[in-house]
């Protein structure tokens, strides 16, 4: 194995305790977290103790060495899947991911992914995200739809991982929540595994990462309330966990309490959802190789945009 990029890091505070595969996860965010389970295995990742494993705990102030191998070729196969790209060059590409689509392959489901499109579409992928998650940078969940960032080569790869995990991407969903949420709202809630459900994330995890979900735009409806959304972090199901959390979970979340089989009338029309209305609308963020702030913007698909037409048709009635 040869290797191209030696990190090392060095435990704060708040990884005291925490295993080292998902230290290591929170610090490398370019490599996925079984790419880098792998590389403890196999010794790449060295520290205060000669035999270290995965779910060794590490302490404040110890340092790990990570040698990270060169990129693998991506080896899914190419498919030739809609795909409707918003911009790209030479560094990068940003798309519209549709809902029902999974990010990259992985058990269950092996192809038919935003990655095989991606191997169609784009031929000159990053490598850094291994052979399942060629150039992908960040998530989506499954059910959620918009605007994502891929790189094209390893340079904005990094830079754009970098980003990320600093905080400078400016990310804004639009979800519909139950109940009325105010504008200008702040939840600034720790998240982590259920402590029951390892299945789910919660904000009442024994460990957390700190996580900060701001309403920027509320409309109010009889029952629900539209909301534009900011995040600067990107914990999993962040923004599902965080409205479930303050009793206003997105509409059609069946995970975090958001799927009612009794609606009233008015709001009828979110019994045809497949899916969490919760949508990517706006991603902002430095191109790596130029500078220049690139933002991007999708609208409401059509599965979303009907719903928020017939709940306004319903009560511009009443």
């Amino acid at each position: 194995m040869v290797h191209v990029q030696n990190r090392t890091l060095v435990v704060d505070a708040e990884y005291d305790g925490t295993r080292l595969d998902a230290f290591l996860a929170a610090l490398v965010p370019d490599l996925s977290r079984s790419s880098l389970q792998r590389l403890i295995k196999e010794g790449h990742v060295t520290g205060p103790s000669s035999a270290l494993r995965t779910s060794t705990p590490v302490r404040e102030g110890q340092s790990y060495a990570v040698a990270i191998p060169a990129p693998s070729p991506a080896t899914p196969e190419p498919e030739a899947l809609p795909l409707r790209i918003i911009y790209e060059d030479t560094d990068l590409v940003v798309l519209d991911k549709p809902a029902g689509m999974v990010v990259h392959p992985a058990a269950g489901h092996s192809g038919g992914t935003l990655v095989n499109a991606l191997l169609h579409h784009v031929k000159d992928l990053s490598g850094i995200g291994g052979e399942l998650r060629p150039g992908i940078v960040h998530r989506l969940d499954r059910g959620t739809s918009g605007v994502m960032v891929v790189a094209k080569n390893d340079r904005a790869h990094q830079e754009l991982a970098r980003q990320f995990a600093d905080r400078e991407v400016e990310k804004e969903y639009i979800a519909l929540v139950w109940g009325v949420v105010q504008s200008g709202r702040r939840i600034d809630a720790p998240i982590g595994r259920d402590p029951v459900n390892r299945q789910k994330m919660s904000t009442r995890a024994r460990r957390a990462r700190s996580a900060v979900t701001r309403v920027t735009m509320a409309r109010h409806f009889k029952g629900a309330t539209l909301v534009k959304l900011a995040i600067a972090t990107g914990r999993t199901h962040q923004i599902r966990v965080h409205l479930s959390a303050i009793g206003h979970p997105i509409v059609g979340d069946s995970v975090y309490g958001g799927a009612h089989r009794r609606v009233p009338d008015n709001l009828r029309a979110v019994q045809r959802l497949e899916r969490p209305f919760l949508h990517a609308a706006r991603l902002a963020f430095t191109h790596p190789a130029d500078g220049r702030r690139i933002e991007c913007d999708s609208p409401l698909p059509p599965d979303l945009q009907v719903v928020v037409d017939d709940i306004e048709a319903r009560e511009e009635k009443e």
